[in-house]
């Protein structure tokens, strides 16, 4: 008898984020059922396209919104986002969720914030539900260096030099980001996550932020 696949959902702001904080650790567990939610750039002729063809890479299905991702970031309204989520997932129960940190990856994307702090929100207030919660532990100490893995995170490994060049080449080759692109230098080696079993785990994280 075949094992159950893990059913996992990985929300992001944009495409590439999949790719950036995630993607070697999709790449590395083919047993993942994995569905990925981009809730920004749908009607992007050029990365639109491209995502697809990342999903097909990735062995994963997926689809794309159209939140606002203007360059001013205005802020939006927490039930916007949530809705904007709930509406891109084929399902509210998952084994395993994947999203942003309510801390962003780096300095500074205001959407990746939201969103981290939304699939909180819906697991808190069981609109979502999940085994567990893992939200991406990368820092650039205020830019002051390309965004890192943190090391002191729930989970921290480094990839295995195969699919972190698989990874890359989504990045370069896929996307077609120059290898001189910010995109392609922090391409990271190495992933982390914050971990949470529950969801009031999760929601104290957030109320102390």
């Amino acid at each position: 008898m075949r094992e159950k696949r893990k059913n996992v959902a990985i929300i992001v702001a944009h495409p590439d984020d999949e790719t950036l904080w995630v993607g070697g650790s999709i790449l590395k567990n083919r047993d993942w059922q994995c569905f990925i939610a981009c809730l920004c750039r749908k009607n992007d002729l050029d990365r639109a396209p491209k995502f697809e063809k990342v999903l097909n890479i990735l062995g994963a299905k997926g689809v794309m919104g159209d939140m606002d991702d203007s360059p001013e970031q205005r802020p939006l309204p927490d039930v916007l986002v949530e809705e904007s989520i709930l509406e891109l997932l084929p399902s509210t129960h998952f084994d395993l969720i994947i999203t942003h940190s309510i801390y962003g990856e780096y300095t500074r994307h205001r959407r990746h914030e939201e969103i981290g702090k939304s699939i909180i929100n819906l697991w808190h207030s069981a609109l979502l539900t999940t085994s567990e919660l893992w939200t991406f532990a990368f820092e650039d100490h205020q830019k002051a260096n390309f965004p890192t893995a943190i090391k002191k995170a729930s989970i921290f490994y480094s990839l295995p030099q195969e699919i972190w060049e698989n990874k890359y080449s989504i990045v370069t080759n896929t996307y077609g980001f120059n290898p001189e692109s910010w995109e392609a230098k922090t391409t990271p080696k190495e992933e982390a996550f914050w971990r949470f079993l529950n969801a009031d785990q999760a929601y104290n994280w957030l109320a102390h932020k």
